[in-house]
């Protein structure tokens, strides 16, 4: 039975005063949660104290986290009962809180990159920084890194070590400084064949830091995954097309296993 009618209120001010929308109150009534009021004689449903106590109520535990499938029984229920209710769903929330709080703590790691990149990764990355590359440089230097660690974990310390040793070479960091300078220049700028043989012979003037790494065995995806890598943003220009052709093709006439496209 719901509370007299005559000085009821409508569905909106009932809403209102529970702290929900009209369109949730009709959500519970369809739910069978809160009974759906007889129209009085002017065609208007009017909602008793009985009717908004309900409404508070169902509101209160939908907001606490329990199931709209539960809120009828549980509040159809004896007291022993509903507490027994109660704890489960504290429970439940409890589970809930730890899990959201993982996912949290997760965003954050990956808003620092720790949960993508090694702390030495990260170090190379900070290095670059100080040496004068460009923010967006060093952006496309962080993706590549991400993609090496996930496509060729067992070569990425070797990765690693190849350059941190590049990054001590004055020439090498200026060789990289004009291939990035080389974004704006046309496919068919002759200085890209002078600076393709620069980068070439300063690489191979340490040829040891160009060896296969101990452990790596090549498969039949091996290019698929070089490519990925080593040509991470490369079609931003196609300046930088032609030059890391004509560097891999210097490479492999001396010697080096750079995989073919």
């Amino acid at each position: 039975m719901t509370g007299r009618r005559a000085d009821g209120v409508t569905i909106g001010q009932a809403a209102a005063f529970a702290g929900v929308t009209v369109k949730t109150v009709r959500h519970y009534h369809r739910h069978g949660l809160v009974a759906e009021p007889r129209r009085d004689t002017s065609g208007y449903r009017r909602y008793g104290s009985d009717d908004l106590l309900r409404l508070v109520q169902v509101r209160t535990l939908a907001t606490a986290g329990v199931p709209l499938a539960e809120i009828a029984s549980l509040l159809d229920a004896g007291p022993e009962q509903f507490a027994a209710a109660l704890t489960g769903v504290e429970r439940r929330l409890t589970e809930r809180i730890a899990e959201l709080t993982a996912r949290r703590d997760t965003l954050h790691r990956l808003a620092d990159d720790r949960a993508l990149l090694s702390d030495r990764a990260l170090a190379v990355l900070d290095r670059m920084t100080g040496l004068g590359f460009s923010p967006d440089y060093v952006a496309g230097q962080r993706e590549a890194l991400v993609l090496f660690r996930a496509l060729s974990p067992e070569g990425a310390d070797h990765f690693l070590t190849n350059l941190e040793h590049r990054l001590d070479d004055p020439e090498y960091v200026d060789l990289i400084k004009r291939s990035v300078a080389a974004e704006s220049w046309a496919a068919d700028d002759p200085r890209i064949e002078e600076l393709a043989a620069a980068i070439a012979a300063n690489l191979l003037a340490d040829r040891e830091l160009l060896t296969t790494p101990a452990g790596f065995r090549a498969g039949p995806d091996t290019a698929v995954r070089y490519r990925l890598i080593n040509h991470h943003r490369e079609d931003e220009a196609p300046a930088w097309v032609r030059l890391n052709a004509l560097v891999e093709a210097e490479l492999r006439s001396a010697g080096v296993p750079i995989p073919h496209r």
